[in-house]
């Protein structure tokens, strides 16, 4: 596993976007890579833990600034 986390910064996005640049960001990232991702979208919440669900892919951690969230996801 690496230790290096890899941002994608989704602000802005609307659904179903900041989905859909985390999955083709995880696809060329090896197995065990992290991917943080920023997202301002309300409807992330629901679903990008769905997609961690649905994928396989693991939901590390998952974070509401106030502004915005943080989500770390684990490619498996």
């Amino acid at each position: 596993m690496t230790s290096d986390i890899e941002t994608l910064d989704a602000l802005g996005l609307l659904c179903p976007l900041p989905v859909l640049k985390a999955r083709k960001r995880l696809k060329s990232m090896p197995v065990g890579g992290l991917l943080r991702v920023l997202a301002d979208d309300p409807a992330a919440v629901i679903d990008v833990p769905h997609y961690c669900t649905e994928s396989g892919n693991k939901l590390i951690s998952q974070e509401d600034t106030g502004n915005h969230q943080i989500y770390v996801i684990q490619k498996t």
